[in-house]
């Protein structure tokens, strides 16, 4: 009954849903019919801001209203036209690090499972697996036991449990805040050079989630050690920009050796960039409580929609800024958006 229920809820969400682009949208059919003779329609453009908003313990603020949010874009506060907390679908490509130290592997690998827990009937998930060229080895469906079976019989490779070479940083610093000097090139470990691409796995699945329906709120899960070859195909910037351009958000959970990098390391500033979050899990039961934590957190944010106003309409991008009036909360969006992507 409950699962019927959420079911119904989302549905019902679909079918309310707006259009969702980082970019302009177009004006609706029947406005762009009524145009004749010499009359001219002004294409209207609608941004959709998904916001996350947590109190200082990390749990997620769910009672807040309109009045509680501002939004800027290039600094001019902008009026919000809409506002929404219900519940939206998610799109979501999973991707699973299969070049990590075996000690690593094998915990991830007892974990795999949980992770088709946190997603609904409503929902469509991709399967991946990546080193130095990623997998596709499930393409999107709802089918929820399937994906089950499927991660029950992922295994994953492994590598000699070398140790990582140490990479200190400060405390983790997700979204909010800027994060710490340059991206390390986390180019190698103590004994084997490291040739994973992690960004080529993420610019992979971002593609995929392109191509689907822009009523649901597009995902990427990413697990992964961080650890990130020099020679990807695709550079961070460009990745970055078909993520923004496409309303795609990164949840990273960190295992093994990332969290010597926390708030630097590549997953970090994906999910910094791109309004979602990293979790950073060492033991069994920490990664699957993280692994619903993070389609949680995805579903239930707030949506923010405005008209842009009084920004240079030429720019290719704009910078988004939420504030939020209630004090002590801390808020993930993302950076800004690109006007014309394509």
């Amino acid at each position: 009954m409950i699962a019927a229920a959420l079911a119904a809820g989302l549905l019902a969400a679909i079918s309310a849903a707006r259009p969702q682009s980082g970019g302009a949208a177009s004006a609706p059919p029947a406005a762009q019919q009524q145009a004749s003779r010499g009359q001219i329609i002004a294409t209207v453009t609608l941004v959709v801001v998904p916001v996350t908003v947590k109190d200082s313990s990390g749990n997620l603020v769910s009672d807040l209203e309109q009045k509680d949010f501002r939004i800027f874009e290039d600094g001019i506060e902008q009026q919000i036209s809409v506002f929404s907390v219900d519940p939206v679908p998610l799109s979501a490509a999973l991707l699973v690090d299969d070049d990590l130290k075996s000690s690593v592997a094998r915990t991830v690998n007892k974990t795999l499972e949980a992770v088709a827990g946190g997603f609904a009937a409503v929902d469509e998930v991709s399967l991946w697996r990546f080193s130095t060229v990623p997998e596709e080895l499930r393409e999107y469906s709802s089918d929820n036991n399937d994906l089950m079976n499927r991660l029950k019989h992922v295994e994953l490779n492994t590598t000699f449990d070398v140790p990582t070479a140490p990479q200190m940083s400060g405390e983790p610093r997700v979204n909010t805040e800027p994060p710490i000097g340059p991206m390390p090139s986390q180019s190698s470990t103590f004994g084997r050079p490291n040739t994973k691409h992690i960004i080529d796995a993420v610019y992979a699945a971002a593609e995929t989630l392109v191509k689907r329906a822009r009523d649901r709120r597009k995902i990427i899960v990413l697990i992964s050690d961080g650890q990130n070859g020099k020679n990807n195909a695709h550079t961070f910037d460009e990745t970055r920009r078909l993520l923004l351009s496409n309303d795609i958000s990164v949840y990273a959970v960190g295992v093994g050796s990332a969290g010597l990098n926390r708030g630097i390391n590549v997953m970090a500033r994906f999910a910094h960039a791109t309004g979602g979050d990293i979790f950073y899990a060492g033991s069994r039961e920490a990664m699957e409580n993280l692994y619903r934590r993070a389609t949680e957190q995805a579903r239930n944010e707030y949506t923010i929609d405005y008209s842009p106003a009084h920004t240079d309409r030429t720019a290719l991008y704009h910078s988004i800024e939420v504030r939020i009036e209630r004090p002590g909360l801390h808020l993930l969006t993302r950076d800004g958006y690109y006007a014309n992507p394509h």
